[in-house]
């Protein structure tokens, strides 16, 4: 733990690191943390400002990852509810200011950034601990049998509750922390009890996911563990062997997941319903294919420019009442399709601009091998489908601040080797505090 927390730099780099890890570790909590941790962060870097760091900001970056902000700006020119376009802007203003805030801070992303993705991942794992003992103790005031842990009062969005956030939101954080630990325990790690402990915060962040039964989460993590890994840090048998191994357990696990009734409805049945247009077939709330058809027929009026910022919610409310989808009309629900959503406020312009973007994201990802950066642009990119992941504050503060911190801490290849030869260096103390703290 000394290692992760005292670090050698300047008085001012050492805040700013703290900062960063603070922030990183308040993500899965309530937005109030986040938001205040960020706005300290970045009166800290304006109070030491180099002066000549102001040449940094005349980088292609710095458009290409506010681009979403740029989008919402512009289109407002033209919105049909100005007073919900300027709440977008308030919304989306990290999306400029981390970029902005780590150009100009004196902090060298590269060299922390392991040690700041372990300090996420291990909050990450202690958070969903947490989850989980806080099912148990429900189960065990209100004498429930142990097998209630897997009914849907326990699993979902009743899962995170505690937490207050949305389970797809909370289930992003928990893949970047997988993927992470996973890639290290790939790359190799002498120390025994350095291992079971980056094997167990594994099992517990899948546990995690399970319990929080996002179905587009699940196939990202697929994708990311399954093929991502392997293909980019193995190689000959080992990769072949490490592929047949995931499948194998892969396989293993739909099984088991897919043996317990709440999780069959979870993955199978409500997957169904949320892909149908059949009106016949009772249920709780429209599928999700019914509002991409009501938002569709809206884009043909104004496929170009759209209606303007903050239309959205308004525009789908009374065409989801005339449709007769009393549910999504009732709870002001949006399309649910980040991609629909760019073209419904701004037009075919600003889903080009997003999809550019994406496309950029992807090229340096690949271009690095970076694992972790190629998975949040999985997240993202399919995520983006089911979700309007822009237009809520988690899924705002997670897409701007790790796709301007796998920017700009990308290591170097020459770093990338030494990382690999020396993957538990700095920790080793790590891992023997932490198993001291919970003997």
């Amino acid at each position: 733990m000394k290692q992760l927390l005292l670090i050698n730099d300047t008085p001012a780099n050492r805040i700013s690191y703290y900062h960063v890890l603070l922030l990183m570790a308040s993500l899965p909590f309530d937005m109030f943390y986040s938001h205040i941790i960020l706005i300290s962060f970045t009166l800290h870097t304006l109070i030491h400002l180099d002066k000549s760091k102001l040449k940094s900001l005349r980088t292609f970056k710095l458009l290409i990852l506010p681009s979403v902000l740029f989008i919402t700006i512009i289109a407002t020119i033209y919105s049909i509810n100005p007073k919900a376009a300027f709440n977008e802007w308030t919304l989306r203003i990290p999306l400029l200011l981390f970029p902005v805030v780590f150009l100009l801070n004196g902090l060298d992303l590269k060299k922390y950034r392991e040690s700041l993705l372990m300090g996420f991942s291990l909050v990450c794992a202690l958070t969903v601990f947490y989850l989980f003992a806080v099912v148990l103790v429900t189960i065990r005031f209100y004498h429930m049998p142990l097998r209630a842990i897997f009914g849907e009062g326990f699993t979902n969005h009743n899962f995170a509750g505690p937490l207050k956030i949305h389970a797809t939101f909370f289930s992003f954080q928990l893949v970047i922390a997988l993927v992470y630990l996973l890639s290290v325990i790939i790359r190799g790690v002498t120390s025994r009890s350095l291992r079971n402990v980056y094997i167990i915060s594994c099992l517990i962040l899948i546990c995690g996911m399970v319990q929080l039964s996002s179905k587009s989460i699940l196939f990202i993590l697929f994708v990311a563990v399954n093929v991502v890994l392997p293909w980019f840090l193995l190689k000959g048998r080992q990769r072949q062997r490490y592929i047949l191994t995931g499948l194998l357990v892969t396989v293993t696990a739909i099984g088991g997941i897919l043996s317990i009734s709440t999780f069959r409805d979870r993955y199978v049945t409500l997957l169904k319903d949320d892909i149908s247009i059949d009106k016949t077939i009772p249920r709780n709330s429209d599928s999700r294919f019914e509002r991409w058809r009501v938002a569709a027929a809206r884009i043909k009026d104004k496929p170009l420019l759209g209606y303007g910022s903050g239309s959205e919610v308004s525009l789908l409310k009374d065409d989801f009442y005339n449709a007769k989808m009393y549910s999504s009309y009732l709870k002001g629900l949006n399309s649910h399709n980040q991609y629909i959503s760019f073209v419904l406020k701004s037009g075919i312009w600003g889903l080009a601009i997003y999809m550019l973007t994406l496309v950029y994201g992807f090229k340096m990802a690949f271009k690095r091998k970076d694992v972790l950066f190629i998975s949040f642009m999985l997240i993202i990119v399919i995520v983006s489908v089911s979700e309007n992941i822009l237009d809520v504050d988690k899924g705002v503060m997670f897409y701007s601040f790790f796709f301007s911190f796998f920017l700009f801490s990308a290591p170097d290849n020459e770093t990338v080797i030494k990382e690999q030869q020396k993957p538990d260096e700095y920790l080793i103390p790590l891992a023997t505090n932490v198993l001291a703290a919970t003997s």
